[in-house]
């Protein structure tokens, strides 16, 4: 005996008012564990597709063996999707995986075939056949050094890793390795941040005095996810924020949610940066999840919208914006000042820094006349040509 409408019409209320609360339990369980940019729609969309499918077979609007199909066949669309969404994410997040050397640094060495390190457009003035400095520095830096090695050391096989005591000239170990090294004897000159004070202090313990001699100009930008509305924070934001009393994008104009302020390992040069930043305000010390070893952790972190909508990161601008981009992250002005070249050259962008080249009394002869190169008007035609802002 068949149903009369208005029992149907009931059996179909229900059918979807039970479906709805799922839907939203669904949808607020997967908010929750931050799939729901892709995984909140589809459960409504589900939803919605079971809902009618329901009301088809509750008034009998098609065949039994019709309904299976259009139920077997809108289940394995959905799966399909589902299926085709991770993989894709899965081949995304793979690409973001970094490792302790960042970038490829191979594609800046000195006299490397099809090198990106930048060069004069005639032989240097200044040129070294023996004697030659050890050179180590920071990753951003490293396209530099590179390009002043190959503008006067003698063209040769230079690794930018570490291979045999007396034969590393030009090797990048990070900024933290790198004073190490300087500080033992082992470099002559590093490229890099000011030291830390726990770095000054162990260069004393052991007698040596650190020489800073500037000779470039940075950004030291934060970024957010492109997605993220905030163009611009305040240098007082900042502060609250890495001291830890501004805690959440809503107040500063963005959405609803906690700000996820990643911060680097103690001595890079980055986080030596951030330090000076605060001034006299105590930076908060971060949850572990929360601190990259490296500074390409943070950008392909950023660059995830799916897990690190909230992230807040920051970098030197060069470093960001050529040796490791990412489209998925913008920089963002400080004090309504963008970073920028013109704005980094009349120091109108408020975290603007200067990078120097540090020696710690080396007996190296060449290290003198080399600093005096690198200053002279070739040696800031490659700053410039790199991508940083010359000093002179």
């Amino acid at each position: 005996m068949k149903r009369s409408f208005s029992i149907n019409l009931l059996y179909s209320f229900f059918a979807l008012a039970g479906l709805t609360v799922a839907a939203f339990i669904a949808y607020f369980i997967t908010a929750f564990t931050k799939g729901y940019l892709f995984y909140g729609p589809l459960v409504l969309v589900i939803a919605a597709g079971l809902a009618l499918l329901s009301v088809i077979s509750i008034f009998g609007l098609f065949r039994r063996r019709l309904r299976q199909i259009l139920l077997g066949s809108f289940v394995g669309l959905c799966l399909l999707t589902a299926a085709g969404y991770e993989i894709r994410q899965a081949y995304i997040n793979s690409l973001a995986e970094v490792s302790e050397q960042e970038v490829n640094l191979n594609q800046y060495a000195p006299f490397a075939t099809n090198t990106k390190a930048a060069s004069l457009n005639h032989k240097a003035s200044y040129q070294l056949m023996m004697n030659l400095p050890r050179l180590d520095g920071a990753t951003a830096l490293y396209p530099l050094y590179s390009a002043f090695a190959q503008a006067v050391y003698p063209q040769d096989n230079y690794s930018p890793f570490v291979q045999k005591e007396g034969t590393d000239f030009v090797v990048c170990t990070s900024t933290s390795e790198a004073y190490k090294r300087l500080i033992t004897g082992e470099a002559d000159i590093i490229f890099a941040a000011a030291p830390s004070l726990a770095q000054t202090k162990q260069a004393k313990l052991v007698g040596r005095e650190l020489k800073l001699t500037p000779i470039g100009r940075e950004a030291f930008v934060f970024f957010v996810n492109k997605r993220n509305p905030v163009d611009s924070l305040t240098t007082d934001q900042i502060k609250d924020i890495y001291s830890g009393t501004l805690t959440n994008w809503k107040q500063v104009g963005g959405k609803d949610d906690p700000i996820r302020a990643f911060q680097r390992s103690e001595d890079s040069g980055s986080q030596t940066r951030l330090q000076k930043i605060m001034e006299d305000r105590q930076l908060m010390t971060p949850p572990k999840e929360n601190v990259a070893n490296v500074m390409s952790g943070i950008i392909s972190q950023t660059a995830n919208y799916r897990n690190y909508k909230n992230a807040l990161g920051f970098s030197f601008m060069f470093y960001a914006t050529q040796m490791n981009a990412s489209d998925e992250i913008k920089l963002l002005a400080i004090d309504d000042v963008p970073p920028s070249t013109e704005s980094i050259r009349s120091g109108e962008y408020p975290f603007t820094t200067e990078f120097y080249a540090v020696t710690a009394g080396s007996t190296n002869p060449n290290i003198e006349p080399f600093l005096n190169w690198i200053l002279s008007a070739e040696g800031q035609e490659l700053v410039e040509k790199t991508g940083y802002t010359p000093v002179k």
